[in-house]
């Protein structure tokens, strides 16, 4: 009777000092906050002109028949990459041929009577000399032989026009470029007039149409051209094409607002085409050392944009009240307020506040962040020592006493000890832990005197106890 009066006063103290406990730890201050940094610094910011630009051709040219006839061959297919002067399409050249055959038969009559003209032209003029002929007929046969040979003229005229016209038979590439959908098939009848063939775009090189802003005028104007130009197809940027500022125009569109201004490319890999959206930076000019951020320490608060500075020595975090510029990629030029080489917080200002201890992230360790101590928490909660054992004294071999606490993680607080109160190992050894994970509580197992397999205990998160057995009975001897 006394042993078991001395284990439930034992039991008894063990309760309170681990409610003293738990009163101390409530007393302390919050745990450290995780949180990343980065340190200021100098960089040489490029001053950029932004905009949205669409891919134009340098040239387009559509392609038309210029002499009627009907298709007898196509001599590509559609979308190749032509050069200039490539057979495109084949006419049928039989009918060119015949008029360029007939106009070389008059021709030949015509240049005949000319030189038959131009003989009794010299002949009458020897007879007028003499006063065999009247003057009149010797300028009567010289106006005949002028006629005829201004007919010759007329005939090599209409030859040369008909052989134009079979070379047009032959329909060949103006440009280099690629070819469009075709728009005619082989046996069509084309004729001057009837509508383009195909449609030739040139694509290398290539130009991008962009607007840009009166204020950005002023700063591109005054070179007029040759800046870097880069073009992006999308906003991953994964595909880019380098060029450079070839035109502003001279006059403000009254609609928008804004100066056309148009980059060439030279297009090499095909990324760009006509039609295609576009985001286009102008490299304008470079900022030498200027102070620059990471974008996400840079929060907006009722006074304007702010920043979290830590302190390296006391690792905690302030506030300070910063001015802005550009964006430069993933930074951002900070005018005032800080200085090179602070630590900024880029993430976690969500938890903070003014003066609050943080615990820096260090790369690669992101799971087991340091606190400021040089101790080792888990999601910023320290870890509390084992279980709690009755000194002097004990309960009933084999139960259990469970009084540990952790946050994320979590120890093993064993606690069975002998009946005679010595500590010695008889009886299994639990395992009792109180594991915190997102909120939820889980208890550990407790055994139950009496059975060989411990239940689950259910309850809040304040420590569990295991439940001491009463005293045993003795043999013959009521309790």
């Amino acid at each position: 009777m006394m042993r078991a009066s001395r284990s439930w006063k034992v039991v008894a103290a063990s309760l309170l000092a681990f409610a003293a406990c738990g009163k101390e730890e409530q007393k302390r201050q919050p745990p450290p906050v995780p949180v990343r940094v980065a340190t200021t610094k100098l960089i040489d910011a490029p001053i950029t002109v932004t905009a949205s630009g669409v891919v134009e051709p340098v040239q387009t040219v559509n392609v038309e028949a210029q002499t009627s006839g009907s298709i007898l061959e196509v001599a590509f297919r559609q979308g190749d990459y032509v050069h200039k002067g490539q057979v495109l399409f084949r006419l049928d050249p039989r009918p060119l041929e015949g008029a360029v055959a007939q106009a070389r038969a008059v021709l030949a009559r015509d240049q005949a009577q000319a030189t038959a003209s131009q003989h009794d032209a010299e002949r009458y003029g020897s007879l007028a000399t003499k006063g065999y002929v009247t003057q009149s007929q010797a300028e009567q046969m010289q106006a005949t032989a002028a006629a005829q040979a201004a007919t010759v003229a007329a005939d090599r005229a209409m030859l040369q026009n008909a052989e134009v016209s079979l070379g047009y038979a032959t329909i060949r590439a103006p440009i280099d470029g690629r070819t469009g959908a075709l728009l005619v098939r082989q046996g069509n009848l084309v004729s001057p007039g009837s509508g383009p063939l195909v449609v030739i775009n040139q694509l290398r090189p290539i130009e991008v149409r962009f607007p840009v802003l009166p204020q950005d005028f002023q700063l591109l104007g005054a070179k007029g051209g040759g800046f870097p130009v880069i073009a992006t197809s999308t906003d991953s940027g994964t595909v880019t094409e380098h060029g450079e500022l070839t035109f502003l125009d001279n006059a403000v569109d009254s609609l928008t607002g804004t100066v056309t201004g148009r980059a060439r490319f030279d297009n090499s890999q095909s990324h760009l085409w006509p039609g295609q959206l576009v985001f286009v930076s102008v490299q304008a000019g470079v900022q030498r050392n200027v102070l620059a951020v990471p974008t996400p320490a840079v929060q907006i608060g009722q006074q304007g944009s702010y920043v979290y500075v830590v302190d390296p020595q006391k690792k905690t975090a302030q506030t300070r009240n910063v001015s802005t510029g550009r964006t430069v990629g993933e930074l951002t030029i900070v005018t005032m307020g800080l200085t090179a080489g602070e630590q900024v917080v880029t993430d976690g200002q969500s938890r903070l506040s003014p003066g609050s201890h943080v615990t820096i992230i260090t790369p690669g360790s992101e799971g087991n962040p340091t606190s400021p101590s040089g101790d080792t928490a888990a999601a910023g909660v320290a870890a509390l020592g084992g279980g709690v054992a009755a000194p002097g004294g004990g309960t009933a071999n084999g139960d259990v006493v469970a009084g540990q606490h952790a946050g994320a993680g979590a120890g093993t607080g064993s606690g069975s000890v002998s009946p005679n109160g010595a500590g010695s190992t008889a009886g299994p050894t639990q395992t009792g832990a109180n594991q915190v994970t997102g909120g939820t509580t889980t208890a550990p197992r407790v055994a139950v005197p009496g059975t060989s397999a411990p239940r689950p205990a259910t309850g809040t998160s304040r420590p569990v106890t295991s439940i001491p057995a009463p005293p045993p009975a003795t043999a013959g001897k009521p309790l």
